[in-house]
């Protein structure tokens, strides 16, 4: 019988004993469960039996294991029923009946596991608990007789249901609680009433009351992780302080015999000795047991038992710890910092018996020869935290104030104690800035085109799945098993050592990794030969500017002759420094298009469990890139994502691709006619879905066009595709599937080497560096705009002005201000004459955020300045900008005229919202952070200053502007839509640096090992683990919690950027709009950024508005022969307004919420947003009535449910780095807008403060 013969019956198997499951659960009696019981028992015996097969696929192999799982599910279901029915009379249930323990994963040897408590019988959420916490104290206990000390947290799970449009709607949620310690002191009664119990039941609470409609349908399972928590040898006796700590005085080291050096720490600082009494002594104080209550507490302390330490002596407590930054500098950073500092607060620092070299997050290789590391802990008072930190700060010896929270500090007490309102607010780890003061273009040796590059691909087949989750909102119908991998190794100089290679297969992941491997060893030897300078070049002959750093040569300079060591080309002359530091890269890049959403997920498994990986991470489970370190060379693979370079699609990229844009392609085929090679261009035609499993491959014919249905996208193939297909399954001589499938991966990669190779050369042309250096567009966009422009940037030094700074940052405005729109005009065959005649107008601001980096932006000179300042007086380009702190009070009397876009946007939680939100509001404004330029533009319109809190001063001018200008003058003169989108892609990349928020960089880590310096034992002991997933057996993904931030990114560009932007699109309404039109003949309907939609009543608004004030306005895509005669002009100049629609007249807008509208435009061309919901669906399923009956049935007060739309969509998701189609049901659209208030009976909206509002 073959594999998927097998598959497919145990699938039915299982099908049928579930629904045995349900007769189960009604009036059955004890003889037919018996008869049932010995049926299951049957069938596990001929499951064991088929999976001891030798020649099962993999696919059938793992679809039988999962279904014997299943079936002994069943029997454990019939057994309780058979012990719980007895002499026909119903007994009470035994726990084990109501509740069970499955163990799930674990990793190096059982140290880190996860279990899982089942729900078997509960409808109760307080009766589930109470017995799941048995099976949770027997699995604790059992686990404390080999670990002492644990941490643990849990993942509730449950079934939810919803009811919309009398469907019944369920989805499965998850929990999850956060990791505490459990040691031998701990009660776990309290331990899990606390941190289980409390925690989730409080979750749930506020879940329930958010308005989501979900109610509680089933109580699933508690997933329960636990790891071994070994804190070295736990906190010891005396350790002798570092050198260079001990030499500053500021610190009292108790020379204790004993595990209670917390406690004696906490003593020397209630009871202080002089200096010559010798308080490093136990003897000078008194016995810590008769003035410190430590009931409950265990010795050596843990720091979660400083919380209850705190509760029982109203002390407060922070700890610190060491970091090394060589081999004999430390620095201070916090380790725990309390909730709320009491009037007797105690700052202590622990210490450890070793140190090692803090590492780099991602790059460096860690030297960790040593399998077991035993590191020791001891606390010791910081009796002077200023003379502590002062040595790392300055050499200067003056007291200073230190914040015990950010480790920033203050020339003063007051200054201090203004910092600690918004410091609690917002820190809680140590802050430091960039030792560099300024950012300026350094990265000299990028210009240097990256020798070697791979780019690469990996196929997969859908293996059907049966997902237990298939009866919840979210299910997996596919599992992806990759079967196919296939490179291109390019050499940038030497083409004869190019090469492509692929292979088929279960084991393409192994063959991968050998490849890399042997790359490695090739590469290695190639640059530890240096050719010689094959040409004679004379110092006399010496250029003005050295070639590297483009500066000019001073008299005193040593001048060489810089030549590439790879090729013997004589490169040019430079500064001796320059040319020792223009070195070979030994990073090898590897390209992925969508890497991290797909391809990742099947190599990195492979990778870590052998090679020692270093990440850059957005989670746990998606990278933004990675590099693989070769363990016999010293050749680095950092995979990158070439979707990060080029948000599109491999088929749209290669569209935009001319002829000589091919020539890798063409050289990978140089025997094929122009027939064949044009067939190669495109990308190919494949039958994702039909490929289930790996013996199709051998298959001889190609399948027929109804097998090219993608699931995924819900839709058909078009025949000029399947045609294409057959046309190139004849052209090539394809014998199988296989052969398909293996040219179809290698026009693939051979599409992406072009693609990304002439991004290389395009942009190298005109910038001067290669992309292959970097991870993503931004961060070359970035350097390139450093280099072309030469500026020097400041970095923020201060915590004051980096947390102002932050506190003004406010992105993008989205708002539907008006919900119902329909056009009456002499254009529409529906024109009614007794009606005001209506124009409904889409608008769009050109290039908007390119326009405000045109504006004059900060750049140096940060610093506090006088409040008693007019900015009404301060020009838009005056040397000095500023950012202000203010108090606001917005006049009734303004309150109609400005209700469609009220001014100064601010974060706040709508009424009956738990959750803030940016909203335009009527509301008064408090400690505002606004630009000076907004706030201008505010009291122009009306807006009371009542008061000026603080006024940061700076440096501006439009620095930015010649790049901005470079790339806008490029993309016009482009003669490829390539090159067009590049440059698009160039100026808006340059915005997504500058808001690049490091506060939300996570640091995760790859391990492969318990023991050693960086294995899992000493990262879980850490006082900064966060949470871990378990990958396999010997692989895991730790998350750290940061102990520093380093702020060394110029945010203050990007929050200007975004207040900048919002004069342009406020100034076009307020000032243009409404001075043209009555309000009551002009309503905005909706705004999303850079757009606004207007309801405007006037004879013909194209003649009144767009041709009549046509300087305000891009024509350039109006068609020539336009109705009203209106000049094409303006092509893409930037903050000028664009009608979407290029005078097509809109015949209709609905809209719900932000993010989700739809309009009509003549002909029945219809445009539908929704947010989250895939495009496919968008297109297919859901319709404009759809939108129309939605806010309709809200109008008409409908409940809730009825008002919403759910859509059922696929997707591509990975579990623990397994990849999966998933079918999702989710709120596709959604008439609830809390963003501002929607008047009864009407269409309209009002912002929140509204008079109207706050009267009623």
């Amino acid at each position: 019988m073959a594999s998927e013969e097998i598959k497919n019956i145990s699938d039915q198997v299982v099908a049928k004993f579930k629904e045995v499951e349900v007769i189960l659960d009604q009036k059955c009696t004890p003889r037919e469960r018996d008869i049932w019981l010995k049926q299951v028992k049957h069938h596990i015996r001929l499951f064991n039996k088929a999976i001891r097969k030798s020649d099962l696929s993999m696919g059938a192999l793992k679809k039988l294991q999962t279904n014997l799982g299943h079936l002994k599910r069943f029997k454990k279901i019939v057994i309780e029923n058979l012990n719980y029915i007895g002499a026909g009379l119903e007994v009470k249930q035994k726990r084990s009946n109501r509740v069970k323990w499955e163990d799930l994963v674990s990793a190096f040897k059982s140290r880190v596991r996860t279990g899982v408590i089942i729900n078997l019988k509960h409808k109760d959420l307080v009766e589930f608990f109470n017995d799941a916490f048995h099976l949770f104290k027997i699995r604790i206990i059992n686990a404390m007789k080999k670990v002492p000390t644990l941490k643990v947290n849990t993942c509730f799970c449950a079934e939810f249901i919803r009811k919309s449009e009398d469907i019944e709607i369920t989805e499965k949620k998850y929990f999850n609680t956060k990791n505490k310690v459990i040691d031998a002191g701990t009660d776990l009664n309290q331990w899990f009433g606390a941190n289980v119990k409390d925690d989730i039941f409080n979750t749930l609470s506020e879940f329930s009351e958010s308005g989501s409609g979900w109610a509680l349908s089933e109580i699933i399972s508690l997933e329960v992780n636990i790891n071994k928590y070994e804190i070295g040898n736990g906190v010891s006796s005396y350790i002798k302080l570092p050198e260079k700590i001990l030499k500053k005085h500021a610190c009292i080291n108790i020379k204790n015999d004993d595990v209670a050096c917390f406690a004696w720490s906490i003593v020397s600082s209630l009871f202080p000795v002089a200096r010559q009494n010798h308080p490093d002594r136990i003897s000078s104080y008194p016995h810590y047991t008769t003035v410190l209550n430590i009931t409950g507490i265990e010795f050596p302390m843990t720091l979660p038992q400083i919380s209850k330490f705190e509760k029982n002596n109203d002390i407060s407590v922070n700890v610190f710890g060491l970091e090394m930054d060589s081999k004999s500098n430390f620095s201070v950073i916090p380790v725990r910092v309390t909730k709320q500092k009491l009037e007797k607060h105690v700052n202590l620092l622990i210490i450890q018996d070793k140190y090692f070299p803090k590492i780099n997050e991602f790059e460096s290789i860690p030297d960790d020869n040593e399998e077991e590391v035993e590191i020791k802990y001891h606390y010791c008072y910081i009796k002077d935290l200023s003379r502590l930190l002062n040595y790392q700060i300055s050499k200067n010896t003056h007291k200073k104030f230190f914040c015990d929270r950010c480790l920033n500090y203050f020339s003063s007490q007051d200054k201090l104690n203004d910092h600690v309102v918004d410091c609690e607010k917002f820190n809680d780890c140590k802050i430091e800035f960039s030792r560099e003061r300024y950012i300026k273009f350094k990265n000299f040796v990028y210009k240097e085109t990256v020798p070697f590059i791979i780019y690469a691909d990996f196929e997969s087949l859908l293996e059907p799945f049966n997902d237990d989750d298939s009866h919840c909102k979210t299910s997996r119908y596919q599992k992806h098993i990759a079967y196919s991998a296939g490179y291109y190794f390019k050499c940038s100089y030497n083409n004869d050592w190019s090469y492509y290679k692929s292979t088929r297969g279960l084991d393409c992941m192994s063959w991968f990794e050998q490849e890399l491997s042997d790359v490695a060893k090739f590469v290695s030897s190639k640059l530890k030969q240096v050719e010689p300078m094959n040409s004679e070049v004379s110092l006399r002959d010496a250029s003005k500017n050295c070639h590297i750093c483009e500066e000019e040569f001073k008299e005193t300079d040593k001048i060489v002759r810089d030549h590439c060591h790879l090729t013997g080309n004589f490169r040019g002359f430079a500064h001796n420094k320059c040319n020792l530091n223009y070195k070979n890269s030994f990073v090898i890049p590897v390209v992925f298009h969508n890497l991290g959403g797909y391809d990742a997920h099947f190599a990195i498994k492979f990778l870590a469990e052998r090679n020692h990986i270093t990440l850059l991470p957005e989670n746990k489970e998606k990278y933004i890139s990675f590099t693989v370190h070769d363990k016999e060379t010293s050749i680095k693979f950092r995979f990158i994502d070439s979707f990060r370079f080029m948000g599109c699609s491999l088929e749209e990229l290669a569209s935009t691709l001319k002829d000589e844009n091919f020539e890798n392609l063409k050289r990978e085929f140089p025997d094929i006619d122009d027939e064949k090679f044009q067939l190669l261009t495109r990308k190919g035609v494949f039958f994702y879905d039909y490929l289930d499993t790996i013996e199709k491959l051998d298959e001889i014919e190609l399948p027929d066009i109804k097998y090219f249905y993608n699931k995924l996208k819900d839709e058909n193939i078009e025949e000029a595709d399947y045609a294409h297909a057959q046309i190139v399954w004849e052209k090539f001589g394809m014998k199988t599937l296989g052969d398909y499938s293996d040219l179809y991966m290698k026009t693939d990669i051979m599409l992406l080497t072009c693609i990304f190779e002439t991004l290389r050369k395009t942009c190298h042309q005109t910038y001067g560096l290669d992309p292959s250096h970097y991870y993503t567009i931004p961060g070359y966009t970035w350097d390139c705009m450093l280099k072309y422009t030469g500026c020097k940037i400041e970095t923020v030094q201060d915590v004051d002005i980096l947390m102002f700074i932050e506190g003004a940052i406010r992105g993008g405005l989205s708002q539907c201000c008006n919900r119902f729109s329909e056009a009456n005009n002499k254009y529409l065959d529906t024109y009614d004459t007794s009606k005001p005649s209506t124009f409904i107008l889409y608008l769009d601001v050109n290039n908007l955020y390119g326009w405000a980096m045109g504006q004059p932006l900060p750049y140096e000179g940060f610093q506090w300045t006088d409040c008693n300042i007019d900015v009404t007086s301060i020009p838009d380009d005056a040397e000095i900008g500023y950012i202000l702190e203010v108090d606001l009070e917005y006049p009734e009397s303004l309150h109609d005229l400005h209700r469609d876009l009220p001014f100064c946007p601010e974060h706040q939680t709508p009424p009956n919202s738990k959750f803030s939100k940016l909203m335009t509001t009527c509301y008064n404004k408090q400690k505002y952070i606004i630009h000076y330029r907004n706030l201008k533009q505010a009291i122009q319109h009306g807006i009371k200053l009542t008061r000026i809190h603080r006024v940061l001063q700076f440096k501006q001018s439009s620095w930015l502007k010649p790049y901005i200008d470079l790339n806008t003058s490029l993309r016009a003169q482009a003669k490829s839509n390539f090159e067009k989108n590049n440059y698009k892609l160039m100026n808006n990349a340059v915005y997504g640096k500058t808001m690049q928020n490091v506060r939300k960089h996570r640091i995760v880590r790859l391990v492969n090992k318990w023991e050693g310096r960086y294995g899992a034992k000493n990262l879980i002991a850490s006082p900064n683990f966060q949470s871990r997933s378990i990958f396999s057996d010997n692989l895991m993904a730790i998350e750290m919690k940061k102990s520093r931030i380093i702020f060394d990114k110029p945010l203050y560009i990007g929050m200007a950027i975004l207040d900048i932007s919002k004069i342009c699109v406020y100034e076009f309404h307020h000032d243009y709009m409404l001075n043209k039109f009555p309000l009551e003949k002009c309503k905005l309907l909706y705004t999303d950024t850079d757009s606004l939609m207007y309801e405007i009543q006037c004879n013909d608004v194209y003649e009144d508005v767009i041709k009549q004030d046509i300087h305000r306005f891009d024509t350039s895509d109006y068609p020539q022969d336009n109705r009203w005669n209106i000049p094409l002009v303006n092509k893409k100049v930037p903050g000028l307004m664009k009608d979407e629609n290029n005078g097509k007249i809109m015949t209709h807008f609905i809209g719900l919420r932000s993010k989700q509208y739809t309009y009509k435009v003549e002909s029945d061309k219809v445009v539908k947003k929704a947010k989250g919901v895939k495009s496919n669906v968008v297109k297919n399923k859901i319709t404009f009535q759809d939108y129309h009956n939605c806010i309709e049935k809200f109008a008409s007060k409908s409940s809730q449910e009825e008002c919403l739309l759910n859509k059922t969509q696929r997707c591509i998701q990975s579990r623990l780095h397994e990849v999966y189609s998933v079918e999702q049901t989710k709120i596709a659209l959604n008439p609830f807008d809390d963003k501002r208030y929607i008047l009864p009976e009407v269409h309209d909206t009002l912002p929140w403060g509204h008079y109207s509002i706050m009267n009623t």
